[in-house]
């Protein structure tokens, strides 16, 4: 029997949306799905862990990774830090049928478009600016310069909206998580 190759899905929205409370809601609720674990230059926040929330490297790994095609897509993220889609963890489970998430930000959206513009591609979007900025706040993990930085990524990115398939707005992240993994294909409790 052959396995029909998955449909990739690709999650992307503006900092402190909540694609990462999403993603462990998936983790935890539906762990049919696959969520690819992205590669990143900035160091951990408190209480990730190397291997399941990021694969933490160096400057020089990342760049050897993006020089050798290793890496899906890529991109410096809030003008400091690289963040990139190990490629070979994603299409094995393409080539198996198993239903694939990528939690990633714009740019990395847009570069995962034009080499597999089949995929599903959904906005993660806050209920009103106001509260993606009081999100950001409060998980104080940014300093007041880091954060401007930030939020104007965010403005750029909330533009960006009508470029996907699908919108969800994250004003419940249960309710949020389920209509992802609908989108997906895939029946919810």
């Amino acid at each position: 029997m052959t396995t029909t190759p998955a449909r990739l899905t690709v999650l992307a929205g503006p900092t402190a949306v909540g694609k990462g409370t999403v993603s462990a809601d998936i983790r935890a609720r539906y762990p049919q799905v696959w969520l690819s674990v992205s590669a990143t230059t900035r160091s951990p926040r408190p209480g990730e862990i190397d291997g399941v929330h990021y694969h933490f490297l160096s400057v020089d790994e990342f760049e050897r990774m993006a020089a050798r095609g290793d890496l899906l897509e890529w991109a410096v993220v809030h003008g400091r830090n690289r963040y990139g889609t190990p490629r070979r963890p994603v299409e094995e489970r393409l080539a198996a049928g198993e239903p694939a998430l990528l939690e990633i930000d714009l740019q990395g959206a847009r570069q995962v478009r034009e080499s597999m513009p089949d995929a599903r591609f959904v906005f993660l979007a806050p209920p009103s600016f106001d509260e993606l900025v009081r999100r950001l706040v409060g998980r104080g993990t940014e300093d007041a310069e880091e954060r401007e930085r930030r939020l104007e990524t965010a403005r750029v990115e909330l533009a960006a909206e009508s470029e996907f398939d699908h919108v969800i707005v994250n004003d419940d992240v249960h309710r949020a998580t389920d209509a992802l993994v609908e989108v997906m294909g895939i029946p919810t409790r």
